[in-house]
């Protein structure tokens, strides 16, 4: 190999494994090391389908998926219809108050490898593998169950930072929750696989694949955590008051919401959510830092990730009626248009449409004067979004 392209070669490894990335276990170092040898890993992220859509949150690891993908390495994409019927307790401070079917799970995924595919290639030479949890996790007997949760004691499980907090505020710790992080370490297992990917609320669950891979199998697992996407309050950004962003969400809506991101986050956003070159978003970054006013750098990241998620035509189109909407005080070109009843709430309507999250966020909106009707039974709900509705 020549200089030039082991120098290459080196760049690549060092921003695969440090671009989008929080934390590597057991170490940086250590999967350095592996990968200094040539190998090509068997590695995975796990998506539970507890809703029908891919958001910009899962967009982060997805994109860190892509990068292993076209270093070579061994990608799989599972679908938790498994884990999903136990219910993930990360980042949830209270039981929750629905636990899925697996037939209601599979339901949801059945276009998630469509979505996906936005980002990473399941075709081609070195193709993602789909795989569902619930085909192993379901086929566990009683013995098969005992002798995994024979590898971790009570205390390991309830000192789970997540889990104290919800005893000390009084919430109901599930059982059937606490078994979740068991249930997606012995997924591990049974790929057997040499890294996991995901976000840095599922740390603890990842840790328990290291432990049954090592007690099991006799081998080490990497893990590697991606970062919250969050602003300074640790309000999960991926979220616009309320309402997911969906990676299918139509250009001009995802532009809108993408323009509604917080200041503070436009440079982590270039990161993990684009692959524009590193150098490019310091220059970024020092030039917000310098004074220059974020808002042309926010028009930038929403351009390139409604052109990554789609096309150059629709992100360029999303940005002029952006511009004339709000440049010029008026109306977007194109806005999505629904039929409804006369005596059809707006409410309910605002709801089918994804544009509010629940009732209580509707009336918290109206209240505060963000939901409007312009004209015409043109609405604008928030900063950035409008629905045209044609009442029959």
């Amino acid at each position: 190999m020549d200089k030039d392209a082991a120098s290459t070669g080196s760049l690549q490894v060092e921003e695969l494994l440090s671009r989008g990335v929080d934390k590597i276990y057991p170490s940086k170092e250590a999967l350095e090391e592996v990968l200094k040898t040539g190998k090509k890993l068997k590695l995975y992220q796990g998506f539970d389908p507890t809703g029908d859509k891919l958001h910009v949150g899962h967009m982060v690891g997805l994109r860190k998926l892509s990068d292993w993908q076209k270093l070579g390495h061994h990608v799989i994409f599972l679908i938790g219809d498994g884990t999903g019927q136990a219910g993930d307790p990360s980042g949830k401070t209270k039981s929750r108050e629905k636990f899925f079917t697996r037939e209601e799970l599979r339901r949801n995924a059945t276009d998630y490898v469509k979505q996906a595919g936005k980002i990473v290639n399941f075709e081609g030479e070195n193709p993602v593998e789909v795989l569902f949890n619930g085909d192993w996790l379901n086929e566990l007997k009683l013995s098969d169950i005992l002798e995994i949760a024979g590898h971790f004691s009570w205390q390991q499980l309830a000192e789970r930072d997540l889990f104290q907090e919800r005893i000390k505020s009084g919430e109901s710790l599930n059982l059937r929750e606490a078994l979740y992080p068991l249930l997606q370490g012995y997924d591990s297992v049974a790929m057997d696989v040499d890294l996991e990917i995901g976000g840095s609320d599922q740390t603890f669950n990842m840790l328990c694949g290291r432990t049954l891979m090592k007690v099991m199998k006799g081998k080490e697992k990497f893990v590697m955590t991606t970062p919250l996407l969050a602003d300074s309050s640790g309000k999960k950004i991926g979220k616009t008051e309320g309402n997911v962003i969906a990676l299918t969400d139509e250009s001009n809506d995802l532009y809108g919401k993408i323009m509604s991101f917080p200041d503070e986050v436009i440079v982590k956003c270039f990161e993990v959510l684009t692959r524009i070159p590193m150098a490019e978003v310091r220059e970024i970054e020092k030039a917000i830092s310098s004074g220059d006013n974020p808002m042309q750098f926010k028009k930038k990241l929403a351009l390139q990730i409604v052109c990554d998620l789609n096309d150059e035509s629709s992100a360029q189109k999303a940005q002029e009626s952006f511009e004339e909407a709000f440049s010029k005080g008026g109306v977007p070109k194109d806005i999505k248009t629904v039929t409804a009843e006369q005596d059809e709430p707006l409410v309910e309507i605002l709801l089918k449409e994804g544009l509010v999250s629940s009732k209580t966020e509707f009336n918290r909106l109206n209240k505060e004067g963000a939901i409007r009707e312009l004209e015409n039974g043109v609405y604008r709900v928030g900063k950035h979004r409008f629905l045209k509705v044609e009442r029959n």
